[in-house]
């Protein structure tokens, strides 16, 4: 894979973080404690959806 392939699919990848990592955070109170999680988790959750980390 080459230097431009790699930054485009990190570019990616953080365009997908950042969109998940801001849905996670307006989901609605309710929604969020049906899914046993908290909104302050949403930062870890996404990475974890997105890196596989």
């Amino acid at each position: 894979m080459s230097m431009i392939d790699r930054l485009q699919t990190g570019f990616q990848k953080r365009r997908q973080f950042n969109r998940t990592r801001r849905e996670l955070r307006a989901m609605p109170l309710d929604v969020a404690l049906d899914l046993d999680m908290a909104r302050e988790d949403a930062d870890l959750m996404a990475r974890q959806a997105v890196y596989g980390r």
